[in-house]
């Protein structure tokens, strides 16, 4: 890769450590403020698990205590008490001392001394994963047996009777935690066909905990259900917090940028013949070490033996990472991110028939959606490099304070960049595009403004709105069609105007909306000067439009916002983009 990374636009910086396909910057305050919104996030949700245990064992010892199959639950004990053998002890009593205090104790600092020591780099990230995980189903746990007060089972019990409620297990937790802990790390961090059976092994034994602490007569089955569960999502609180989210970027599971191909395949493409360099552009906040991972080997297998991982950067969300890829002759790009990350790296490269491959990783992901691609990295990576080379279009858009640049799905000003300005990071991460429904109903009361419209040259229009948007594709999170005529290889761009007066306008505008009404004609369009009979919702269609407003309005691009203005010039770029499209694809 060339050492100068061609200067981005000035708008590269927008998303700061906020946006989609920003980065944290590796600072101090950095670091600390990440660290906080880490323990802030997981504080809160010990407090909702926690709740929700409780609430589970009140439940199963008061109202539902008669009710099927609970009412059936001592005959499940006394029916394993009725089968002992000393074989089966024997074995029992192993299994049992697997998840053992002092066992999970030693077995937990072992591991977390392994991870930080062994490796060549050290994996702080995972060693915090495994520790905080199994401490924080032991704090829940003592919560819940002061809460939940349920007796053990009226049976010859074989281990002395802790002074804890039978519920939940607070072996079959802390075993649960432990070992499927390692089990996550193992599937996401081994290479090589190892990894599933070393996983699968490891998820046995929280089973194992489980049977033997009934086997015992320790506990009733419900007991070291709410054990699994309480351990499993321990580990699903810490892993969303920790695992998923890299200031200081993700690297390739061993360290490096992956130069062989793994899995004894050749490197090539079928014929024996190796393909060019494959550049791999990807966001660490949405793009974690298991996706890299899955991405070069979905590579290697298609020919790309070679391929290089590029993290972006606060200060270059991707454009500058494609830019050197396209000037060092990459023969793909692959962009593993969100809507953010694949906009900057269409913007680099335009026009340049350099082909793109969309692994989708963010919240929106709002092209792979509107272009079917799977959601899933590697079904959507081996699906592109199977299928065909595409031309799609792109919007390019220009403004007071807004440098030109090429957008993919949309860009607007008004209500709906108040609304992608107003969704914060914590919130996507935590209930995914449904912040953006939020977001609409604090931002809904925003005030409209004046503006004026000229459309490929013609008589300009005058209206009055809440919001505008320019669209390149038309369908928004949960299958909304917001713009029904919008194609992303059509030509041209469409314009959605939308101006709601009060609730029966509002009822309008979303009835308009979800029948899904067509684009207007240019020969429907009232000028200026002219009374307008336009209801709620207008749509248009144009290649080439000027959109000024008379008061200065929030922008976006591609769901980042961007400086606010007064004006907008935008424009379709046909065939621009060549992007990787499964067969049978757009």
């Amino acid at each position: 890769m060339p050492a100068v990374i061609p200067d981005r636009p000035a708008h590269s910086t927008r998303t700061g450590a906020r946006s989609a396909s920003g980065q944290q910057q590796p600072s101090h305050a950095g670091t600390v403020a990440t660290v906080r919104r880490a323990a802030g996030r997981i504080t809160v949700l010990t407090a909702v698990q926690t709740a929700v245990m409780i609430g589970l064992g009140l439940l199963i010892t008061g109202p539902a205590h008669g009710l099927w199959p609970l009412a059936h639950e001592d005959a499940v004990d006394e029916g394993l008490e009725g089968i002992r053998t000393s074989g089966l002890t024997a074995v029992s009593f192993v299994a049992s001392e697997a998840g053992n205090t002092l066992t999970v104790i030693i077995g937990t600092v072992l591991a977390c001394l392994a991870l930080v020591l062994i490796p060549h780099r050290a994996r702080w990230r995972e060693a915090i994963f495994l520790s905080v995980g199994v401490a924080l189903q032991s704090l829940v746990f003592l919560f819940i047996t002061l809460a939940v007060d349920r007796r053990r089972p009226e049976v010859d019990r074989l281990d002395a009777s802790p002074p804890t409620s039978s519920y939940t297990s607070g072996h079959t937790g802390a075993a649960t935690a432990l070992y499927a802990g390692l089990a996550v790390l193992a599937l996401s961090r081994i290479r090589g066909p190892w990894r599933r059976i070393v996983g699968c092994l490891l998820l046995l034994i929280p089973l194992l905990v489980a049977s033997a602490r009934l086997y015992r007569g320790m506990h009733h089955p419900t007991d070291v259900m709410g054990g699994m569960l309480n351990g499993a999502l321990s580990l699903l609180i810490v892993g969303s917090a920790v695992l998923t989210r890299d200031p200081h970027g993700a690297p390739a599971p061993d360290g490096s940028a992956g130069t062989s191909a793994p899995d004894g395949t050749d490197g090539t493409d079928g014929t024996g013949q190796r393909r060019g360099l494959a550049v791999v552009v990807y966001n660490p906040l949405s793009a974690g070490a298991a996706t890299l991972d899955t991405v070069r080997r979905s590579l290697a297998r298609h020919g790309y033996a070679d391929a290089r991982l590029v993290a972006t950067t606060a200060d270059d969300p991707g454009y500058g990472q494609c830019a050197a890829a396209r000037d060092a002759g990459a023969a793909l790009v692959v962009v593993c991110g969100g809507d953010g990350t694949v906009q900057a790296a269409a913007d680099a490269l335009a026009d340049s028939g350099v082909p793109l491959a969309v692994v989708p990783c963010g919240t929106g992901n709002l092209l792979a959606r509107n272009l079917d691609l799977p959601l899933t990295p590697a079904k959507a990576l081996d699906g592109a490099l199977s299928g065909t080379a595409h031309r799609l279009d792109l919007g390019r858009v220009e403004g007071d304070g807004l440098p030109a640049t090429h957008f993919t799905a949309m860009s607007g000003a008004g209500l709906d960049a108040a609304v992608m300005d107003g969704t914060g990071e914590r919130a996507k991460a935590v209930i995914g595009w449904a912040a953006y429904v939020l977001s609409v109903l604090r931002n809904v009361r925003s005030p409209r403004t004046e503006l004026t419209l000229r459309l490929d040259g013609e008589r300009p229009l005058r209206r009055s709105a809440r919001m505008v948007l320019i669209a390149n594709v038309g369908t928004l999170q949960g299958g909304i069609c917001l713009v029904p005529a919008a194609r992303p290889d059509d030509g041209a761009l469409d314009l959605l105007v939308l101006d709601p007066h009060g609730v029966r306008g509002w009822l309008g505008a979303l009835t308009t909306l979800f029948r899904g009404a067509p684009a207007a004609p240019a020969t429907e369009r009232a000028h200026a000067g002219e009374p307008s009979a336009a209801g709620p919702v207008e749509y248009f269609r144009f290649r080439r439009a000027e959109i000024e407003f008379d008061t200065g309005q929030p922008r976006e691009i591609d769901g980042d916002p961007v400086a606010p203005g007064r004006f907008l010039r935008a424009e379709v770029r046909p065939g621009a983009l060549t992007v990787l499209l499964p067969a049978g694809g757009n």
